[in-house]
């Protein structure tokens, strides 16, 4: 029956993360021995950012550090892509401690600020991901405009990155780094 089916993938799925591994040896980032957080935050982020386009999946690099302008005031997004199978701009945010709903609203408010000041009108309103890490879980969110119908959240889903696939991934590289100390 079903079970058949779903070891299957799974095995394909596990066979797929093994030969990303081996397809990319992550060097980890020579940090100074006494890096500070903001420096651990970067190296992850251009980890982040290079683990993102190896997923292939039609992402395009738009910027690291973007920075957005809502009235008199900076706000930095820590990675930008562009999505070309779904039109839209994808945000990610890394937040190295332990998820918060302030995070989402924080990334929500980026969303806003994009589609209102950066998206193209042909394109699709923005997606935000939101990567947290603490020491002890990943936790990885999607937020999707309220104005999306269930037909684009679903072609989005299935577009995107998987959320475990990332949720490994923050994890080996918060491993790694663990190694390095």
């Amino acid at each position: 029956g079903n079970s058949k089916l779903s070891t299957a993938l799974r095995d394909n799925n596990q066979d797929l993360i093994n030969t990303f591994k081996d397809s990319y040896v992550f060097e980890f980032l020579n940090l100074p021995e006494r890096h500070s957080e903001m420096d651990l935050q970067r190296g992850l982020i251009k980890q982040m950012k290079n683990f993102i386009l190896e997923l292939g999946k039609d992402f395009l690099f738009i910027g690291e550090e973007y920075k957005l302008q809502v009235g008199n005031s900076d706000f930095f997004i820590d990675l930008l892509f562009y999505h070309r199978g779904l039109q839209c701009l994808v945000a990610f945010e890394l937040k190295t401690d332990k998820f918060k709903p302030d995070h989402l609203g924080q990334l929500n408010f980026y969303l806003e600020a994009l589609d209102r000041d950066i998206k193209k009108p042909n394109e699709n309103p923005s997606i935000g991901i939101l990567l947290c890490k603490d020491k002890d879980s990943e936790v990885v969110e999607y937020s999707l405009s309220r104005s999306l119908s269930p037909t684009m959240i679903s072609d989005y889903k299935t577009q995107l990155p998987d959320k475990k696939i990332l949720q490994k991934k923050l994890h080996e590289l918060f491993d790694s780094e663990s190694d390095a100390e």
